[in-house]
């Protein structure tokens, strides 16, 4: 009796532990996939010299695609959906990135920028993985943080308020950092059983804290 019981709860925990393991392998592959893409798409905007994206339909556009996101989250079509998203934050992030390439020291900023968000990312992950803590209690503070910033970045854009965006820009950081620790734990821990909403999770996070960070260096350095 004794016996069938650890067998059988060790057959459960090992499904558990496969589960989790698979949802977490396959929101680092599509992350990488879909990193991958943006950034062909941001070099395809830069080498092609394609305009700049309008702010209103950059923003329609990225809340239209993140709805179908959420609505084809359960289906194949999520996948396809997720490189939709995906490739249109590269198109503007490609308009963001030739703007900087036309600084004195632009190159350099944007590798400084990419180099600290993977070291962030790597560096963070690789902590909840291993001691697999929770972090969900963030969940709410981070989804209000993340309004505010919006509304602040927003805000400091029509008015063009300088301090505004910097303050953004610093809570964007934050708020991606935190919002990397929740995820990776929520799947590590049982609580996200849906690798593309963790991967749409993730790569905002990233988008956010690369050019969060670039313009604070930007500003930094002077430039």
């Amino acid at each position: 009796m004794d016996r069938s019981g650890v067998s059988v709860l060790s057959t459960g925990t090992g499904t558990y532990a496969d589960s989790t393991q698979r949802v977490l392998r396959n929101t680092y592959a599509l992350l990488s996939v879909t990193l991958l893409f943006s950034a062909v798409v941001a070099w395809a905007v830069i080498s092609m010299g394609l305009p700049r994206m309008n702010l209103i339909v950059m923003l329609v556009g990225y809340f239209g695609i993140l709805f179908a996101v959420n609505r084809l989250q359960n289906s194949a079509w999520g996948v396809l959906a997720v490189f939709g998203l995906t490739g249109w934050l590269g198109y503007t992030m490609g308009g963001i990135l030739e703007m900087y390439l036309r600084l004195p020291q632009g190159s350099s900023l944007i590798m400084q920028a990419l180099g600290l968000t993977g070291l962030t990312f790597v560096g963070l992950s690789a902590f909840v993985v291993t001691t697999k803590r929770d972090f969900g209690f963030m969940g709410n503070f981070l989804a209000l943080g993340s309004i505010a910033a919006f509304l602040l970045s927003l805000g400091s854009f029509f008015f063009n308020w300088s301090t505004g965006s910097l303050v953004a820009s610093g809570l964007f950081v934050l708020i991606s950092g935190g919002m990397i620790l929740w995820q990776t734990s929520a799947i590590v821990n049982g609580g996200e059983r849906n690798y593309i909403s963790a991967t749409v999770t993730l790569y905002l996070s990233l988008y956010n804290l690369f050019l969060s960070l670039l313009q604070l260096l930007g500003v930094a350095s002077d430039d």
